[in-house]
């Protein structure tokens, strides 16, 4: 028997996520049928007076069809809570840890994050061929379902194949696709996202992007000075710098917060003529390259003839001028004599701060040496990672487009630099903004052929410190800055300072649980197999100590658009257990059903005792009677009730 999930994903196609994304936004121009109709759309258009499209210069790589169809697909995980974690140090905490692959992650929070996000930052593998990528994604079908699903021929197909386990541009295009294109989906109308990047795949990066959000959502390509000395072994250039591609979702709505005035910047203002207005300072008039039509000559108080500078022209039009002039906001100096300047009050000025540029220098946002060094100062002197991101970068960006409950996300989390800025500006401001963090468990040692664990290339330190994967080491680090940011700043800290996180590990089912499910037979009279036990943290072979109902309802919580604080109330029906959802969904997970249930939870229902809308069951506790009793119970209520059966 196959899985709803696995249902739908045989049928998804490359362009099932636009398509979707297109009829959730333009659902006049789809039929009944859920099929785009293209004529009325090029109607549409022709009545607006635009011109019908035509072909223009996109990206192609080998795999795009392949990653488009990973952005439609539904998830094939389950998320399993951290039940040590979860109802202990982060039992009160709005913060997230995913243990598991990013684009399952990503997946499973479309429908209760979808247009939630303020702001992410990723950290993605660069791909300099020197082992930091290597395409980690298998293709899950077989050739003739590639070559079916995709129209290809046998030269296709083995092309497509090629880029497995490869580091070349279209294996790393192929990663990074799907992942940037459920991100887009996360973000807020006005939210942002940064990307780190390098030389090597920049422009690639600049093209997926254009595509996925839109050329006109580019705000910006950021020049990070990482390096303050060169690499005199380097041949020909030492690199110094790497890029952040930053993009809006809609860059209409998108203004940044700018960067905090400093006292120094502050101190540049006075007030020389005593202008009933406050302080203030000029700022030059003239600008170039020259608009002819605003060459023109002025007068200055002492009689003086001026006009701009060869090449440049005045800022302001004549009259624009000649308004300012009458309302004191041009200045000529003490003397009445120098060249006219504009006057810039502070009290007049954004509240936001200064608008940033593009070049951040190390001296303000950190370089990759004193990140090493303050990552290694704060695990005990131990370095973990090679080249993690400084806090301040990362804060810098989150001081530029955040509020102070905006959520922040990053989904190759690595060492977990961003949740140590997330909690880092909450102090400088007094926010209360939340992280998600996403991190796959890449092991720190490989099995050898004797069975032995034996520490990889880049892992031998953590491994003998006792981290099994990455994101332990992750999650030590949050642990570890978030008690140095409290005892740090104890008579500062806001109020509610959120220092913990709640975690989730993000996994498949194990082949067991999936030979169980292929053989259920719901017609059988009883059930042999408790199928909700496979879905526990011991089927499943992960630490904790979570049962297979946890572990579904936390993953339906999901699918239904839940956040994961949902308030969940336990509803008895004498022993048997139930979990209903904002007086919404009642869940039934557990075997054991029996009618007698079905009599309690109709008598509650109509008479109103119990209010929901649905009743959600898992599918594999119930035999066919069970379910066909509950089914036929529903439909005669006065009240409807929905029953929703799920496999």
């Amino acid at each position: 028997m196959k899985t709803d999930s696995e249902k739908y994903n045989e049928a998804v196609q490359p362009n099932t996520a636009f398509l979707n994304e297109l009829k959730a936004k333009l659902p006049e121009f789809f039929n009944k049928n859920g099929s785009f109709d293209l004529n009325k759309f090029k109607n549409q258009l022709k009545r607006k007076n635009v011109n019908e499209l035509k072909d223009g210069y996109q990206l192609d790589f080998i795999g795009k069809d392949y990653a488009r169809r990973q952005a439609g697909e539904m998830p094939n995980s389950v998320i399993v809570p951290d039940e040590k974690q979860n109802k202990g140090a982060g039992v009160n905490s709005r913060n997230f840890f995913f243990t598991g692959d990013n684009l399952e992650v990503l997946r499973h929070l479309q429908n209760g994050y979808q247009n939630k996000i303020d702001l992410i930052y990723i950290d993605p593998p660069y791909n300099t061929g020197q082992d930091d990528f290597v395409y980690p994604d298998k293709f899950e079908y077989t050739d003739d379902q590639l070559e079916d699903i995709f129209g290809l021929d046998d030269d296709q197909l083995a092309r497509l194949k090629s880029i497995q386990g490869k580091s070349s541009h279209s294996a790393w295009l192929t990663f990074m696709y799907p992942r940037l294109q459920l991100a887009k989906h996360l973000l807020k109308r006005t939210g942002v996202i940064f990307i780190s990047i390098d030389d090597n795949e920049d422009g690639n990066l600049k093209e997926i992007c254009d595509e996925i959000f839109g050329e006109s959502n580019f705000l910006a390509q950021v020049i990070w000075e990482r390096a303050y000395a060169p690499i005199n072994l380097k041949k020909n250039f030492s690199p110094s710098h790497d890029y952040m591609l930053v993009y809006g979702r809609d860059a209409n709505v998108i203004e940044t917060n700018g960067i905090p005035r400093s006292n120094e910047a502050d101190d540049r203002y006075s007030n020389p003529d005593n202008d009933y207005r406050g302080i203030w300072q000029s700022d030059n008039l003239s600008v170039g390259p020259a608009i002819p039509a605003n060459i023109y000559p002025i007068t200055t108080p002492s009689g003086r003839v001026v006009e701009p500078p060869a090449g440049r022209s005045w800022r302001l039009s004549q009259k624009a001028f000649r308004e300012r002039l009458a309302d004191n906001r041009i200045w000529f100096g003490s003397d009445g004599k120098g060249v006219p300047r504009i006057k810039r009050f502070k009290s007049e000025l954004k509240k936001t701060g200064i608008t940033p540029m593009t070049i951040w220098k190390y001296e303000e946002v950190g370089h990759s040496q004193e990140a090493t060094q303050d990552l290694q100062k704060l695990m005990g002197g131990k370095k973990y990672f090679a080249y993690p991101k400084p806090v301040k970068l990362v804060q810098r960006a989150i001081q530029l487009y955040s509020n102070d409950e905006s959520i922040i996300m990053d989904f190759f989390a690595g060492s977990a630099t961003t949740a140590e800025a997330v909690m880092r500006q909450n102090i400088e401001d007094q926010g209360h903004r939340k992280f998600i963090m996403v991190q796959l468990p890449e092991k720190t040692y490989h099995v050898n052929k004797m069975g032995e664990k034996v520490p990889t290339q880049g892992g031998r330190t953590a491994f003998e410190d006792g981290f099994m994967s990455v994101d332990e080491i992750a999650r030590e680090r949050i642990r570890r800055a978030a008690n140095k940011i409290e005892n740090d700043n104890e008579l500062t800290l806001p109020k509610g300072f959120d220092a913990s996180f709640k975690h989730y590990r993000v996994v498949k089912p194990s082949k067991q649980t999936l030979e169980n499910i292929d053989n259920f037979d719901p017609n059988n009279t009883n059930l042999f197999t408790n199928m909700v036990e496979g879905f526990s943290s011991n089927s499943l072979n992960i630490p904790g100590n979570t049962s297979g109902e946890q572990t579904i309802l936390t993953t339906w919580l999901v699918q239904d658009g839940y956040p994961f604080d949902a308030k969940v109330e336990e509803v008895k029906f004498d022993d048997y257990t139930a979990h209903k959802v904002e007086d919404n969904r009642l869940y039934l997970i557990s075997e054991g059903w029996s009618s007698n249930e079905t009599k309690k939870l109709l008598n509650q229902l109509g008479t109103h005792k119990l209010n929901v809308q649905s009743v959600v069951i898992f599918g594999y506790s119930f035999n066919v009677a069970e379910l066909r009793e509950l089914e036929n119970g529903l439909k005669q209520l006065d009240s409807k009730v929905t029953l929703l059966k799920r496999y």
